[in-house]
């Protein structure tokens, strides 16, 4: 499987593929709103104004495996991040990023980089870029920040 041939469900339930996004640099995060690293979508949300304009997209994908620290609907958690942190970029369904259940985007993220099929997400706020071309360039843990990313998304904004 390669990654733009990959579905997922937007906020409203629709399907997206991800070939929608073929072209652009990404960084997919999964996210919680209970969460001590929440505070990193104001981070997320500055990265993106700086970088939307030159193509780069961030993929909220909301995750309540991690100490069920996502408990919200999908509409909860868009307006809890609307109001407080003014997040502009496009969050998708509800996922889980480990297990028997997790969504196929995860399974091939951690094929990528993780150290094969099977390696786990730590917690919630792991990070993925992803190139203009579908490949997965980087991963990073929870407690890298948005702004610490500036320099890897502005080298593959440039390619």
């Amino acid at each position: 499987m390669k990654f733009y041939d990959i579905a997922v469900r937007d906020a409203k339930g629709a399907e997206v593929i991800l070939s929608e996004y073929a072209g652009k640099v990404l960084l997919i995060v999964n996210t919680a709103t209970e969460c001590g690293f929440t505070p990193q979508y104001e981070g997320l949300q500055s990265l993106y104004e700086k970088f939307r304009d030159r193509g780069f997209e961030i993929l909220d994908f909301p995750c309540n495996q991690f100490g069920r620290q996502a408990p919200g609907t999908n509409e909860e958690i868009a307006s809890f991040c609307a109001v407080r942190f003014g997040i502009t970029f496009r969050q998708f369904d509800k996922i889980e990023v480990n297990g028997a259940n997790e969504s196929p985007l995860y399974t091939w993220l951690k094929s990528q980089k993780g150290g094969g099929v099977g390696a786990n997400i730590k917690w919630n706020f792991t990070k993925f870029l992803i190139s203009r071309n579908g490949e997965a360039i980087a991963r990073y843990a929870p407690t890298k920040t948005p702004a610490e990313l500036n320099n890897d998304v502005e080298k593959q904004l440039g390619k």
